[in-house]
């Protein structure tokens, strides 16, 4: 009977799954990209990812606390926002700076709208975001991975000595726009080192072989769809071999842009947020192909070399006319005229 259905905020699962075990799904599935980070960075990583995760159960119970509403931390969704939140971030950070975006992700990003369900934006891209604002220098500093140089010395954009000692992929992509030399930034090499991790980046935006078992260990076990992380990744794809063809002295080849950055980790983890995701396949298809274009557009024609943070936020607030317009079925078929 209708009258026995309950309407509840989201995430709307539409299987017999709590929002605890899709949560517990999302932090298996990072396991692999938390390896890999600990493997490249070693002591730097297990430190920011322990920090963020801690900060970002604290600032939640704290918030429950004032609120004086009941715990919520059996959800474990603090504990994803933590690990996705440290997996975004640089391995060079401060742990104050960490301790900041975690509070800031969680407290603003999530709880001020009314906790998990209520929020609009993805809350660990807000975190990031105001990091990035606030700490623009601290945001953009690399190291090498300790598989290079044990002591992981930090890098700056001007090495250029070793294409494995750069600041990450993407800077290399933008100076070959600058430079006019897009061919011969792209190369096995830096394509296998992308591949592997065995570059300067984002705890665990560096190792496709990680995302990607994770990625898929949720698609197989039907926590996410394919449809948002295909419509990403191949509007990606599309944009880059464009650009590519239109002028391949300055724009790498699009597998570069694939590999490189934070599009694996948004497309698998973060665009696929069930609170700040669409309800409808046709509106998920819209979405990842709203995402994967602005995120190319910022990468090839914006100053900033990466687009994923800005691409999630700006979709996440578009996400309710998207629901708008890719109305569901309702329950019991659509009304007569």
């Amino acid at each position: 009977m209708l009258r026995d259905i309950t309407v509840s905020p989201a995430p709307h699962i539409g299987e017999p799954l709590s929002t605890r075990r899709v949560m517990i799904d999302v932090i298996i599935a990072l396991v692999p990209a938390v390896i890999a980070a600990g493997y490249f960075f070693r002591l730097y990583a297990a430190i920011l990812i322990g920090v963020c995760v801690l900060c970002s159960v604290a600032t939640e119970w704290l918030c429950n606390l004032i609120r004086k509403k009941p715990s919520s931390l059996d959800d474990l969704s603090a504990i994803v926002t933590g690990i996705i939140l440290a997996l975004s971030l640089p391995p060079s950070l401060p742990v104050w700076a960490a301790v900041v975006g975690s509070c800031f992700a969680v407290g603003i990003g999530k709880m001020v709208f009314g906790g998990l369900g209520a929020n609009i934006f993805n809350p660990a891209m807000v975190g990031r975001a105001f990091l990035t604002v606030s700490f623009g220098m601290l945001m953009t500093s690399w190291t090498v991975p300790a598989t290079i140089d044990p002591a992981m010395a930090k890098v700056a954009p001007e090495n250029i000595v070793d294409a494995r000692t750069q600041a990450t992929p993407l800077a290399w992509s933008k100076m070959a726009i600058k430079d006019k030399n897009g061919a011969q930034i792209y190369s096995q090499r830096q394509f296998r080192a992308t591949v592997t991790g065995e570059v300067a980046g984002c705890l665990g935006e560096t190792s496709v072989i990680a995302l990607l078992v994770g990625g898929l260990y949720l698609i197989v076990r039907r926590t996410i769809s394919f449809h948002i992380p295909l419509a990403v990744l191949l509007s990606a794809f599309v944009f880059a071999a464009i650009a590519y063809l239109a002028d391949h002295d300055a724009y790498v080849q699009p597998f570069f842009h694939l590999s490189s950055g934070g599009l694996l980790i948004g497309a698998f983890f973060i665009a696929t947020d069930p609170v700040t995701a669409p309800l409808t396949a046709k509106g998920r298809w819209i979405f990842g192909v709203g995402i994967g274009t602005m995120t190319m557009l910022i990468r090839i024609a914006g100053e900033y070399p990466e687009g994923v943070m800005y691409a999630v936020l700006l979709m996440n607030g578009v996400r309710p006319l998207i629901d708008r317009f890719c109305k569901r079925v309702p329950a019991g078929g659509k009304p007569s005229a």
